[in-house]
């Protein structure tokens, strides 16, 4: 049987995130033409090329891209069985998260203080903002996990989970169904808003924003005291004691997906390990995987999605 020693793959796995065999060199601490050596031969035992010659820069090849899946898959639980012991990360290493704001406080700080139970040493960066920023950060490596919601199902997630979008309003609400629909919302930069104007141009009918808030209290202050509707995921609502327009004369709103990301490169073990732990909070709160609801489409078991994403 063939074994393919972790330093070859790992140098596989540097070559492609940092796009450079001399940058995957100084990262390693070897020269370059020891990583040229090192991908010859990965090469020679997979009997197959997994770099494409035909292109310039580093390009894979259809085989490359697999083989580069399940390398991460193998880097990570070799690290994993490294720390088994209880020896801790690196003292210095601080965990970039990126989320929407209402996240913050409802999910992450249970979470975060049960990882750091297992790993102490390990510190936490949470900086809030919408999605399309964050997913930029998150490219460019500038945060090393990210909570976001998108309008589709997402191919880049390591978990993700359809949400189901529900209207909201206030007892008191006054809904006028000729006139424009009144919006309580974070703004235009929010998922939730982008689902609602595609949901409600689709539909013909007009709206207007009557309140737009910083945080979910405020949001639900504004639609507490009749300003107008919301659009918010079920559970959030259920939750946080909104109430939920069942019988809306409006269109019905599509599902969000709420998905957990991962950057390329880094202690990415570490950060694959608290995405799993706040999936399991994000997705099931108070319940194993076997027990979550028929709406999870990814789940902790069988869902994970690997960045594979050019």
């Amino acid at each position: 049987m063939t074994n393919i020693p972790t330093d070859l793959l790992r140098t596989f796995v540097a070559v492609v995130d940092l796009r450079s065999f001399t940058k995957a060199a100084n990262s390693l601490g070897v020269t370059q033409p020891a990583v040229s050596a090192q991908i010859k031969r990965l090469q020679f035992l997979l009997g197959d090329d997994i770099f494409d010659r035909s292109t310039q820069g580093v390009s894979l090849t259809s085989h490359g891209e697999i083989v580069l899946n399940y390398a991460r898959r193998l880097l990570s639980i070799n690290d994993q069985i490294v720390h088994l012991n209880g020896t801790a990360p690196r003292p210095e290493l601080t965990i970039r998260v990126g989320t929407p704001s209402d996240c913050v406080a409802s999910i992450l700080p249970a979470t975060l203080a049960s990882f750091r139970e297992r790993w102490p040493e390990v510190r936490f960066s949470v900086r809030t903002d919408y999605f399309d920023p964050l997913a930029r950060q998150l490219r460019d490596g500038e945060i090393d996990l990210l909570i976001g919601l998108s309008m589709a199902p997402p191919h880049d997630a390591r978990h993700w989970v359809a949400r189901e979008v529900v209207w909201a309003r206030g007892k008191t609400c006054s809904f006028d169904p000729n006139g424009p629909v009144p919006l309580v919302s974070y703004g235009k930069p929010c998922m939730y808003h982008r689902l609602v104007e595609r949901t409600l141009k689709a539909a013909e009918l007009d709206w207007e924003d009557v309140f737009i808030g910083p945080s979910l209290a405020s949001l639900k202050g504004a639609v507490a005291a009749g300003l107008g509707v919301m659009a918010i995921n079920r559970r959030r609502a259920d939750d946080g004691g909104i109430l939920v327009w069942e019988d809306a004369p409006l269109p019905k709103l599509p599902d969000l997906y709420s998905g957990i990301y991962i950057r390329e490169g880094g202690a990415r073990a570490i950060y694959e390990q608290l995405a799993d732990e706040i999936a399991a909070a994000v997705q099931a709160p108070g319940s194993a995987s076997d027990k979550m609801p028929n709406k999870l489409i990814g789940s902790i078991e069988n869902g994970r999605k690997k960045n594979s994403a050019a």
